[in-house]
């Protein structure tokens, strides 16, 4: 497993170059995975499973804020880094700092682009891309009721009780 927290355009062309000179199938997916909860796992696992290596394009902390608002993340670029990186489906985990990951697509050219079914096809950055060289675009079934937002308000909620208390 590796992780490139500041890569250069280089390295991840020479990354896609190698593993598809190894005839590896590059399945691509992107997030933010600031809580990993199970429905995150599961996604990864059923990501993996459309090719042969797993790369996932994490946001930046300061793309989060963006994304999420000033008080995401709660774990930083590092933390969550580490923990995908720790899981068996995920090969490569490649931070970017811009709001899409349409960069990075283009220039690792992934065979398969996977996000969560909550997102319209039409709408994944980087779908034009991957579908002009031939590559697929997929989404996955969420599993339901798992969800970063859920895990933080449920934290609230007893923290919130403990002071009614």
């Amino acid at each position: 497993m590796s992780i490139l927290k500041h890569p250069t355009q280089k390295k991840v062309q020479n990354l896609g170059i190698k593993l598809r000179q190894l005839g590896k199938k590059i399945v691509f997916t992107n997030g933010c995975f600031d809580l990993l909860h199970a429905g995150h796992v599961t996604y990864l696992k059923k990501a993996r499973r459309l090719g042969d290596v797993l790369v996932v394009g994490l946001n930046s902390d300061a793309s989060v804020r963006r994304l999420k608002g000033s008080n995401r993340p709660l774990n930083s670029l590092a933390d969550r880094a580490m923990v995908l990186s720790g899981l068996a489906s995920v090969n490569y985990v490649i931070a970017f700092s811009e709001g899409t990951p349409e960069k990075l697509i283009q220039t690792l050219r992934p065979h398969v682009l996977v996000k969560g079914a909550d997102w319209k096809v039409s709408a994944i950055a980087g779908r034009k891309e991957v579908e002009s060289w031939g590559g697929e675009v997929r989404t996955i079934p969420l599993v339901k009721g798992r969800s970063t937002t859920s895990v933080i308000e449920k934290i609230a909620r007893i923290e919130r009780e403990k002071l009614l208390k």
